[in-house]
């Protein structure tokens, strides 16, 4: 799909604040700091879109993107280590729960896994609560342009 319209609509965290349910919702999670943001902001051809920072834990809200008026994307917070208070971090997995199980119209999850490591207890974790509920899902690989030569070759 040719991208010729991205904008970003509104953050929350809470579904009294989520945009209408109009369109399908494409979710990006992950750790944080594996590109999450920055994959919206390739995939749409838009530089700044979303918002991006190379200290962990920029994302702290769920933001909502709509590409073409056909689909939409959500950038979700990141788990695991941000460079945030404590008790901003603690309340991001019940947000993200809550965003996950009542979006009635969330069609996929779209798991970001950098490439350069393995993945963690976290992911593995993230996977049986996602098949728990029945949300499908898909692993996308970043920071391949972060292998040397030599790793690319032997991944």
């Amino acid at each position: 799909m040719k991208v010729v319209k991205a904008e970003f609509i509104k953050s929350a965290t809470a579904p009294s604040h989520y945009p209408e349910g109009l369109l399908p919702e494409n979710a990006l999670a992950g750790r944080s700091n594996v590109g999450k943001s920055s994959l919206i902001n390739t995939l749409t051809s838009k530089k700044n879109l979303a918002r991006t920072s190379s200290t962990p834990g920029c994302t702290q809200l769920i933001n909502f993107f709509i590409i073409n008026d056909k689909i939409s994307f959500v950038d979700l917070p990141g788990y695991g280590f941000a460079k945030v208070p404590a008790s901003v971090r603690k309340n991001w997995k019940p947000m993200i729960e809550k965003y996950l199980m009542g979006r009635k119209n969330l069609r996929l999850v779209i798991l970001i896994l950098d490439i350069r490591r393995n993945p963690s207890e976290d992911e593995f974790s993230f996977v049986q609560w996602l098949c728990r509920y029945n949300i499908p899902f898909l692993f996308v690989l970043t920071k391949s342009d972060k292998l040397s030569r030599n790793q690319q070759l032997v991944r």
